[in-house]
């Protein structure tokens, strides 16, 4: 008999379209029950590993099974589709160094066709490249600089595609202190050019405090070390903010303050990061990523942090357990994550329990509540990390990191509690890590979670919402209305649910112009362009006091936005110590043919085009223009195949 999930119509389409293991013929051979059991008897055989039985590594099977199939946790995708099965790839997150030679271009260039192949994704820095028309000694000829090598990357990714596996996203970085800054923020104004790339632009804090200052900064020749130039700051940050309006690229990530955190300085700098930009990563790291589903920790009303709590260590337990089991595409890889073990524990679900508990998003109670989840959350996975070190012994790159220092816990946090946890709490960490060490180097992360937000039917990450009501169309050619149950229950406690109104709300998504609804529920249920860019960087920032890694969001912007606002929002980042950020003006992006048939249809699942962490659309060998479905806000978008940008909610991806 098959067991029955409580997983929504939707939830099924994507894991049959995406997840499901399929015979020779392309069918189905198993049901989302029995590919949860799967992930979870696979995950679970890493007890063995640490002298365990089998009766133990069961027992754990059957928990972490629970825990996913209730909808409270779920791993990133490639867990999903790979755990148990012959390829065995877990990890979502890859960063791969590119030496300035050619044999190092085109080695990393290799190793990234592999990754791809395994269903990852991977982030580069090119800032170690030498500038363009520079002077290659040994063949007396110029260099084609980091632009043109990016082009070589972005073809071998195609080659990846026409192999016909799952194709892999990129995110390519480079230093604002390069020479050939200005060419790289302007590589993907020309669309149809590195279409399997997101770009960021790496700002300094020497370079924004000359920004604040309107000063020239130092271009630095990577080969030499030697300033061989300057340009205006503020310049060049108008451009970067000028491209943004334009195209939502390239992105900005603050790599002083991701060095800032990186916990193992003396293996090096961090460069780069994944390519939705949330997790810095060495050269050689990957990093195994999984969220958790806060709109399930509310009941009655209010969070049951018991619950919480648990949900957090076992979830802790089963990421470190990934990294065990993973088998790794490349031996550099496997040697780095095992000494570092770095898991990225996040969140989805966000949006809901706000609503749930009638908290606006838009708020001071909504940032300070954020603060204490991710305070709460934050502690327990440093109290399990600890734990499983007593058992399994610290990471192996322990000594010489940040951890390795009596007070690390308590000097970052004092006086920065949200309310949850004392300076003592944390204090009391610092001498458990002293004793024992602790097993993973970073453990919380907060990624988008396109597609397993789908999977646990909960809103992406930490976003609000897009829109709460959507016209789905339904086979015969009827529209039906699809209104988040979270809101269509409120409604009718509250007398406002009409089919009329409802229909109203869809075709906008958004309540703030509705008549006949209070001023209290329309704060509550704000939707995505209700929020101003100002309540996205204080959300964003309340969450990033509290994550190890760096926290994924977009800034949404109405479409009469201006480049000043851009500016402001970028300033205001960097002033609330953010990693990065991602902007996006509505419908700012015109590009191949792209088109919205219809504003905020609902999802249709089987087209989507790309995963939260790795994009797995498969090739379309035609080549034709084809209609992809946003997974944040259920836009569809009529393009060539290649990645894109909503242009109504910022969401990147690749068809």
């Amino acid at each position: 008999m098959q067991e029955k999930l409580n997983l929504s119509e939707n939830a099924i389409k994507v894991l049959e379209k995406r997840y499901l293991k399929r015979d020779k013929n392309g069918e189905c051979v198993e049901t989302p029950a029995t590919m949860f059991r799967r992930v979870a008897d696979s995950i679970a055989k890493a007890e063995l590993e640490y002298g365990k039985s089998e009766s133990d590594a069961k027992k754990l099977a059957d928990e972490f099974y629970e825990m996913i199939t209730n909808r409270y946790f779920m791993p990133n995708s490639p867990t999903l589709m790979n755990a148990g099965r012959e390829l065995g790839q877990l990890s979502a997150c890859f960063v791969l160094p590119v030496e300035d030679s050619l044999e190092g271009i085109f080695e990393a260039i290799k190793n990234t066709a592999l990754i791809h192949k395994s269903g990852g994704g991977t982030g580069f820095s090119f800032s170690r490249l030498r500038a363009k028309n520079s002077v290659v000694k040994s063949t007396m000829g110029v260099s084609s600089g980091p632009v043109s090598f990016m082009e070589v990357f972005n073809a071998a990714t195609e080659a990846v595609k026409q192999g016909g596996t799952r194709r892999g996203a990129n995110m390519g970085i480079l230093r604002v202190d390069h020479p050939d800054i200005l060419e790289f923020i302007d590589c993907k104004n020309d669309t149809s050019r590195l279409n399997n790339f997101n770009i960021s632009v790496a700002l300094t804090d020497k370079f924004m405090d000359a920004v604040k200052n309107n000063t020239n900064y130092d271009l630095i020749n990577p080969h030499t070390n030697e300033v061989v130039g300057q340009l205006n700051a503020k310049e060049v940050f108008g451009k970067i903010v000028d491209n943004a309006w334009r195209t939502g690229e390239p992105g900005i990530i603050f790599i002083d303050k991701m060095n800032a955190d990186n916990p193992t300085p003396l293996l090096g700098q961090i460069e780069s990061t994944n390519p939705c930009g949330e997790v810095p990563l060495l050269p050689f790291e990957a990093c195994n990523l999984g969220s958790i589903n806060l709109g399930l920790m509310v009941e009655d009303g209010k969070i049951n942090w018991n619950k919480l709590k648990e949900v957090t260590r076992l979830s802790i337990k089963f990421l470190d357990d990934v990294i065990t089991v993973n088998n790794y595409p490349l031996p550099k890889i496997a040697e780095m994550v095992q000494n570092n073990r770095k898991i990225g524990l996040g969140v989805m679900g966000w949006a809901d329990m706000l609503m749930k508990l009638e908290i606006p998003y838009n708020s001071e109670e909504g940032t300070k509540l954020a603060a204490q989840v991710m305070e709460f959350i934050d502690y327990h996975s440093k109290v399990e990390a600890i734990e499983l070190a007593k058992l399994r012994g610290s990471f192996h790159n322990f000594k010489g990191s940040i951890y390795d220092n009596q007070k690390f816990l308590q000097t970052k946090y004092a006086g920065k509690s949200a309310g949850m946890i004392t300076d003592e709490m944390w204090a009391e960490l610092d001498s458990e890590i002293e004793k024992y060490g602790i097993r993973n180097a970073t453990t919380t992360c907060i990624a988008p979670t396109g597609t397993i937000s789908m999977i646990a039917s909960a809103s992406g990450g930490i976003e609000p919402l897009f829109g709460l009501v959507f016209m789905r169309n339904v086979m015969d050619g009827t529209e039906m209305l699809e209104v988040n149950p979270i809101f269509k229950a409120y409604a009718e406690k509250h007398g406002f649910y009409t089919d009329a109104i409802m229909r109203q709300i869809s075709e906008d998504g958004t309540i703030a112009h509705v008549e006949g609804i209070d001023e209290k529920s329309k704060n509550i249920f704000a939707t995505a362009h209700d929020v101003s860019p100002y309540w996205h960087v204080k959300m964003q920032a309340a969450f990033q006091l509290h994550t190890d890694n760096a926290v994924s969001k977009t800034v949404n912007f109405v479409e009469s936005a201006t480049r000043k606002d851009i500016e402001d929002t970028y300033v205001l980042a960097y002033e609330n110590n953010l990693k990065g950020i991602t902007v996006y003006r509505n419908n700012c992006r015109q590009f191949q043919p792209m088109n919205l048939t219809k504003k905020k249809e609902e999802p249709k699942v089987e087209e989507q085009a790309k995963t939260e962490e790795s994009s797995v659309e498969e090739y379309n060998p035609t080549g034709e223009i084809k209609t992809v479905t946003c997974p944040e806000c259920g836009n569809k978008i009529q393009m060539a195949e290649g990645c894109f940008i909503c242009p109504n909610c910022g969401y990147s991806g690749c068809a």
